[in-house]
């Protein structure tokens, strides 16, 4: 039978050192907040439930991760004052108080920390028979940080580098932050710190010498960056950049080919088909699906949106929260907007826009097209310059083209309007009522040719400037 496992996350921290008006947890890192990470592994865990721990700009950190995790196991818990670690997670109590089993302890602003690892936690304290498993990282200047005391190979303590001797703060063997507690152990021990140290706060890293005196403490080791935290807008990209180029090589490895991976931007959540080819300065955000086959030139931005297999983005395409569909053909510069649909074959070309247009098999507008609100069959051309004029100042109207609709350039369709299968709307027409199935739409001024007007206007012109200047005896105001 598997032991349950909960998790307590700590997000309390203000942060001085980011210089800022919001929580530290709060502050965005690949599109995130620093604090989803750690969240989301602890739920890829199979942690429950899931306890925040809240403290500074508490109202508006849960807030933002309920919004985070709407269906999470979370309970959250605040800690009133900033006094340590230990005081941080015996603030999670309450929150846990009908929970027995394993509790993981993770920090808010340690964004890289890998489900693998903490797996690999999980399955070391299930070997190791103690009550207390941590993380351990090996640094060549661990100045700052907590050492791991080992005696005869095992660990027995962890001393803050504050507090170290000189021979301790020769040790490499670095605290990283993370353990998997036994809950009947936990509390009780908590409940035993005390602040008699260099900073006079209640340290979490006390648990590890009560823990030593009961049995072994396992530790496993992992990289620094993995779990290193953000204390500055500094580390913060740091840890981004390392974020993403994680995230990339994933991508990469699993047969997508990225032509500047150091200008590529992923968020983590897109999914991307193998052979698809993205080009450099792309940017991939929210829940993007794109399939097989793909390519994505320079420049492109997609957020939210799905883009199916064989299609074709020329530079600077813009989707937002769009859908297309198989081998269409999008860009340069064109702009998808939300509620776009495209079936499959579809040509969009430079600077068109969309917006909740739903366009059907192979429909084709290539230049210069605003289609908003409408709908679109199967096999239609639309011209240059054509645009729906959907928004009347007060709602927005439906514009409908059948299949086989020829809409000519620089024509204007005035929703509400219907122009149906097969026919045709010439050049300059401005739409107003439907247009029934295979006719001409054509509503143009009569064109009238003035034979000779440019000689005579050019003639009048030259005479005016023989004449010369009007005279006036009245006195100018300028």
């Amino acid at each position: 039978m598997t032991t349950p496992l909960a998790a307590v996350v700590l997000c309390a921290g203000k942060g001085t050192r980011m210089r800022s008006e919001k929580a530290k947890v709060l502050h965005p890192i690949l599109g995130k907040p620093l604090c989803f990470y750690p969240l989301m592994r602890a739920l890829e865990l199979g942690a429950s439930p899931v306890v925040p721990v809240v403290g500074h700009q508490a109202a508006e950190v849960e807030r933002s991760v309920r919004a985070l995790f709407p269906a999470g196991p979370l309970r959250f818990a605040l800690q009133k004052e900033q006094r340590g670690t230990a005081d941080a997670v015996r603030s999670a109590e309450e929150a846990l108080k009908d929970f027995y089993g394993r509790v993981l302890i993770l920090y808010g602003d340690v964004p890289l920390v890998r489900r693998e690892t903490l797996a690999a936690l999980v399955d070391a304290h299930e070997r190791g028979g103690g009550v207390l498993s941590l993380v351990s990282t090996r640094l060549e200047d661990p100045t700052g940080y907590g050492r791991v005391i080992r005696e005869g190979g095992k660990v027995v303590r962890i001393v803050e580098h504050k507090d170290c001797t000189p021979e301790q703060r020769q040790v490499r063997d670095c605290n990283a932050g993370i353990y998997l507690v036994d809950s009947s152990f936990l509390w009780k021990a908590l409940a035993n710190i005390r602040s008699t140290n260099a900073q006079g706060e209640f340290y979490l890293t006390d648990l590890v010498e009560m823990a030593a005196a009961q049995g072994p403490v396992p530790s496993i080791d992992a990289d620094f960056n993995e779990t290193a935290g953000v204390n500055d807008r500094v580390e913060l990209s740091a840890r981004a950049r390392d974020l993403q180029t994680r995230i990339n090589i994933h991508h990469m490895r699993n047969g997508v080919s990225l032509a500047d991976p150091a200008t590529t931007y992923i968020e983590e959540g897109v999914t991307i088909g193998p052979d698809t080819e993205v080009g450099p300065s792309v940017s991939l955000t929210g829940a993007t699906v794109v399939g097989r086959n793909v390519t994505i030139a320079q420049g492109c931005v997609l957020h939210a949106s799905s883009v199916a297999d064989g299609t074709t983005l020329k530079p600077y395409t813009v989707l937002e929260e769009a859908k297309v569909g198989e081998r269409c053909i999008l860009g340069p510069f064109s702009r998808l907007r939300p509620g776009t649909d495209l079936a499959e074959e579809v040509h969009l070309g430079n600077f068109v826009e969309t917006k909740k247009a739903r366009i059907g098999k192979g429909s084709k507008a290539n230049h210069l097209a605003y289609l908003g609100d409408a709908k679109i069959g199967s096999g239609v051309n639309v011209g240059a310059g054509t645009i729906t004029c959907n928004y009347d100042g007060v709602n927005k109207h439906l514009t409908e083209l059948g299949d086989k609709v020829f809409i000519g350039s620089d024509t204007q369709l005035v929703a509400p309007v219907k122009v149906g299968d097969g026919a045709y709307v010439g050049a300059g027409t401005t739409v107003t009522k439907d247009v029934p199935s295979g006719s001409l739409a054509v509503s143009r001024t009569p064109q009238v040719n003035l034979e000779g007007w440019v000689e005579r206007k050019q003639a009048r012109m030259a005479k005016s400037a023989e004449a010369g200047p009007v005279k006036s005896d009245k006195v100018s105001a300028g």
